[in-house]
């Protein structure tokens, strides 16, 4: 995880929290984040599930896959990466 003084440098007073599974950790500091979101159709009214998936930064690397984890959007740390790993909320078995 990052520290909490680098954390507040690195991410916006807006940043954006999310949570997800990890389903990638192959990469050097970086984990690939899945997030799902629900929602109702506007007209059809039927429930709709989609997914997102995003590269994130994890300067430590301690997210493994399977892993439950919060990300918090922040600047741009490269072409991909726009998130940090916040916290990791609930650990693979």
């Amino acid at each position: 995880m990052v520290n909490s003084e680098k954390l507040k440098e690195i991410s916006s007073s807006k940043g954006l929290k999310l949570e997800g599974e990890v389903i990638s950790s192959g990469m050097q500091k970086t984990i690939v984040v899945k997030v799902n979101r629900r929602f109702r159709h506007s007209f059809l009214g039927k429930t709709i599930n989609k997914s997102k998936k995003y590269k994130v930064h994890d300067a430590n690397e301690q997210a493994k896959i399977g892993d439950w984890v919060e990300i918090i959007s922040c600047r741009p740390i490269s072409k991909t990466k726009k998130m940090v790993l916040g916290q990791i909320l609930r650990s693979a078995k």
